[in-house]
C-alpha cells in the first residue's frame, strides 16, 4: 500500500492523539439500524488498527437517537485491549446513571454555543444547559470518571449565522470550571476557516483555558477540515477528533456533512512525521469492511485512493 513521503515541518507537535468518534458520532446519523455485533466488531477493528481512544456510544434516550439504543448491550459485547480508552456520551444525569451501571471510566457531555441549537438539541437555553450539566459532571467526577466537554456550533450556526468568539469561549470556560478536563471545539456544520481557528484558540488562551486542554472537531462540508486541523496543530493542539471512513454528520443540523475522515487525517500526520500509533493500512481495511456493512462507499478520500 502506498504511503506518504515523510517530510517534517517546523512548529508542529511530535505526537497527536486521534480521538476516534466513528462508532458514536459516525453511526448515529445512519437511518438503518446497525446490528450490535457489527458495531462491536467495528470497534474491535479500530483498536487493532492502533486507535487508543474510541468513543463507543451514547446513553441518549432511544427516542432521540434510535441507532444508539443498544448502548448497554454494546458495551457488554466489546473487549478492548489494555490502554484503549472507550468514552461514552451522556446527555444528563439519567444517561450518567446508565453509564455508571455499565462501568464506564470516561464520559463526554455535549453543550451548545448558540441559543437555537441549545433549544433544538437540548431543549434548553445556553444558560440553562449548565443547570443540567453541573450535577452530571459533579457526580461523574465524584465517581472517579474523566469528563470531556463538547462545544457545538463554535464557528457557525445554520439558523443564527456567525457565532461570536466570546460566546464560544464563555460556554467552554464554564465547562472547564465545572470540571471538564478537555474541550472539543466543534465545527458542527463545517464552515470554519483557518483564521477563525487561530482566533478561537487564542481567545481561549486569554481566558485562561490553555491549548493543552483543547481538542478540535471539524466537519468537511466546505472541504476545510484538514486545513483547519493543520492550523490547530500549529497553534499547539494535540488531540484531533475524526471518524473512520468519514462517517457521520449531525442529526440535528441537516446542513452538516461528514466528520473529518480518520484516514485522511492519518495520511497527513504520517506525511508530516507526526506519531499517532495508527496503522493506516489496517484502518483503511476497517473502513472498507464497514462500508460494505452499511452498503455505501466510504467518504474518505484516502480510503477511495488506496482501496479503489
Amino acid at each position: 500500500m502506498r504511503k506518504p513521503q515523510v517530510v517534517r515541518a517546523e512548529g508542529l507537535p511530535e505526537r497527536v492523539t486521534v480521538y476516534e468518534v466513528g462508532p458514536r458520532d459516525g453511526l448515529q446519523n445512519e437511518s438503518a439500524i446497525v446490528d450490535v455485533a457489527v458495531k462491536a466488531d467495528f470497534i474491535g477493528r479500530l483498536a487493532e488498527a492502533g486507535l487508543t481512544t474510541i468513543e463507543t456510544t451514547s446513553f441518549v434516550h432511544p427516542k432521540w437517537v434510535p441507532q444508539l439504543a443498544d448502548a448497554a448491550e454494546l458495551l457488554k459485547a466489546i473487549d478492548l485491549p489494555p490502554g484503549v480508552r472507550a468514552p461514552v456520551l451522556v446527555p444528563n444525569e439519567r444517561g450518567l446513571d446508565r453509564a455508571l451501571e455499565a462501568g464506564v471510566a470516561e464520559i463526554a457531555i455535549f453543550a451548545s454555543a448558540t441559543e437555537t441549537f441549545a433549544a433544538k438539541n437540548l431543549n434548553s437555553t445556553v444558560d440553562e444547559q449548565f443547570t443540567m450539566f453541573a450535577p452530571t459532571i459533579r457526580r461523574a467526577l465524584d465517581a472517579g470518571l474523566a469528563v470531556r466537554g463538547y462545544v457545538s456550533m463554535c464557528y457557525g450556526d445554520p439558523w443564527q449565522g456567525d457565532v461570536p468568539i466570546e460566546q464560544v469561549v464563555s460556554v467552554g470556560a464554564r465547562l472547564t470550571e465545572l470540571g471538564c478536563h478537555e474541550l472539543s471545539l466543534g465545527d458542527t456544520i463545517g464552515v470554519a476557516t483557518p483564521g477563525q481557528v487561530i482566533a478561537l484558540i487564542e481567545a481561549f488562551g486569554k481566558a485562561g483555558v490553555g491549548v493543552e486542554s483543547l481538542a478540535v472537531h471539524f466537519h468537511d462540508t466546505y472541504g476545510q477540515a484538514l486545513a483547519n486541523t493543520l492550523t490547530a496543530l500549529r497553534e499547539g493542539v494535540t488531540t484531533v477528533d475524526s471518524s473512520a471512513g468519514g462517517l457521520g454528520g449531525c442529526p440535528y443540523a441537516e446542513s452538516a456533512t461528514g466528520n473529518l475522515a480518520t484516514e485522511d487525517l492519518v495520511w497527513q500526520l504520517d506525511g508530516l512525521g507526526i506519531e499517532t500509533g495508527v496503522n493506516l493500512e489496517k484502518l483503511v481495511e476497517t473502513s472498507v469492511w464497514m462500508s460494505t456493512q452499511l452498503g455505501k462507499p466510504a467518504a474518505s478520500r484516502v480510503v477511495q485512493a488506496l482501496a479503489g
